[in-house]
């Protein structure tokens, strides 16, 4: 077997920042599910996170980041991830995924949550419960002495075990810190001899596991504005993530309220 190249634990000082910066990110998501509603636009959520990032101390990880112009990615319904918030406004039955980076004393927190708006059907009330607990299948995994694949396993598993949709393949998690993503990349499905598979988790090891989930197929695109990635069949995507820290006591979430 291939033996990964060792990935640099952070520091119980470093850890100690990134919770500051989880924890604003974990505010954002929090204010903006008490303010997602029928007729609000995505630009108000927008406005909202930035002013709320702002006012912590912190900036908005995402905007110019590569040029993105907007302090959330907001993506509806099929979009997956990367929307760009405007003047949409949402509409009941919606479902909405808000991803939110901050950026604190140089280290950054990333989390996503996709959200019901008003009333929900079935179908994406179960793809929301199926997303999450694919995220959650994962974080379980990060403990030391476990290795990285196994995290895109669990996710893999559960989303197999739990129904019929589909985990999004072209985009994985990553390591973050000073930079927003960092190696490795943590993908949401496993195939054998994929980089870093085989890293042996530590303790200090930090990493945004983000799996996003379809409806239908995973196959996805991007649409002109060369930001928003939609399903590549119109159906519903869920994304979900946290950014998660390997202890000696198991995982730890950082992008808590």
């Amino acid at each position: 077997m291939r033996t990964a190249a060792r990935i640099r634990p952070k520091t119980k000082a470093e850890l100690a920042k990134m919770r500051e910066s989880g924890r604003i990110v974990g505010e954002v998501l929090a204010g903006v599910a008490e303010r997602i509603k029928p007729g609000v636009t995505l630009l108000e959520l927008d406005a909202w996170a930035e002013a709320h990032i702002r006012g912590r101390g912190a900036t908005p990880s995402f905007k110019g980041y590569h040029g993105f112009p907007r302090s959330l990615c907001v993506s509806v319904n099929e979009e997956v991830v990367h929307g760009i918030p405007g003047k949409r406004a949402l509409r009941d039955g919606d479902i909405v995924t808000v991803d939110c980076g901050a950026l604190l004393d140089g280290w950054h927190g990333d989390a996503a949550r996709t959200f019901c708006v008003g009333s929900s059907d079935p179908e994406s009330r179960e793809l929301l419960r199926v997303c999450e607990g694919s995220l959650m299948a994962g974080v379980a995994e990060l403990r030391p002495q476990r290795r990285l694949g196994d995290v895109s396993k669990a996710v893999e598993a559960f989303v197999k075990r739990e129904s019929g949709f589909a985990v999004v393949r072209q985009y994985v998690g990553h390591g973050i810190g000073r930079a927003l993503h960092e190696e490795p990349q943590v993908p949401n499905y496993f195939e054998p001899g994929f980089p870093h598979a085989d890293l042996m988790l530590e303790p200090g090891h930090v990493f945004a596991i983000e799996p996003m989930v379809n409806a239908g197929t995973h196959e996805v695109r991007v649409l002109e504005d060369l930001w928003t990635v939609v399903t590549a069949d119109g159906r519903r995507s869920a994304h979900f993530e946290h950014t998660v820290a390997v202890t000696e006591d198991g995982p730890q979430v950082l992008t808590l309220p």
